[in-house]
């Protein structure tokens, strides 16, 4: 007898894979950034105008992840693989075919959010709108209670080979920013894969990786990543 439940997990990893595949040469592939910022007017009802995601952490950060891991995602949504209510809507191979999801994933893959502003110098003219601009687009991370010391030692142990330095993600191989991004939805999304609604690693769907850590642990880490970017 097949067991259904190893061919679903089969097919689940394969789709998961896929589109990382298909755009892992995502630095060649062509996009166009006038459709990119037209589709990102869309999306900004919920991650915001610059994709900086709610600052309760309701909706991610997106600006500035690896265009393959935006587009990733976005295939996950389109084909009902990753679920989530708010982007039914919004994400069908009609209204968001191979191209647009290249176009808007680049577009927001360039936004950069500053998180402090320059100095302004005694003497030295400015440019009041540049300020201004740069002012709607900060973003800093409340700092987290928590044992950032043993978050920074535990994240260098298990997470910077593939998260890279100071949580700042891998644009080559589309792995996701983890500094910068809203503490409530890092801590949302671990229990997601804690609990098998998410899979962290597409290579080995069944691992369980985030059982071995503490809560407390967890929240070091989360602490930690809190202040990685300031």
């Amino acid at each position: 007898m097949i067991n259904i439940m190893n061919c679903k997990t089969f097919i689940l990893a394969l789709t998961l894979l896929s589109p990382l595949c298909l755009f892992a040469d995502e630095k060649s592939a062509e996009f166009d950034a006038d459709n990119g910022e037209d589709i990102n007017e869309l999306c900004a009802g919920c991650h915001g105008e610059f994709a900086q995601g709610g600052s309760d952490g309701e909706y991610p950060r997106l600006a500035g992840m690896p265009a393959a891991f935006i587009i990733r995602q976005m295939h996950l949504f389109r084909d009902r693989i990753r679920t989530n209510l708010a982007m039914v809507e919004y994400v069908d191979h009609r209204q968001m075919p191979d191209q647009d999801i290249i176009d808007v994933a680049h577009f927001i893959s360039g936004i950069e959010l500053p998180t402090r502003l320059p100095p302004l110098v005694e003497g030295v003219p400015f440019d009041a709108l540049e300020r201004l601009n740069l002012t709607r687009k900060l973003l800093n991370i409340p700092r987290l209670e928590g044992n950032s010391s043993a978050g920074l030692q535990s994240y260098n142990k298990e997470c910077r080979s593939c998260h890279g330095d100071a949580g700042k993600g891998n644009h080559e191989k589309g792995v996701p920013l983890l500094a910068g991004q809203h503490t409530s939805y890092l801590q949302r999304t671990i229990e997601k894969y804690r609990n098998k609604q998410r899979i962290h690693d597409p290579e080995a769907p069944d691992e369980n990786y985030f059982q071995s850590f503490t809560s407390e642990e967890l929240n070091d880490i989360f602490a930690y990543l809190s202040i990685a970017d300031d």
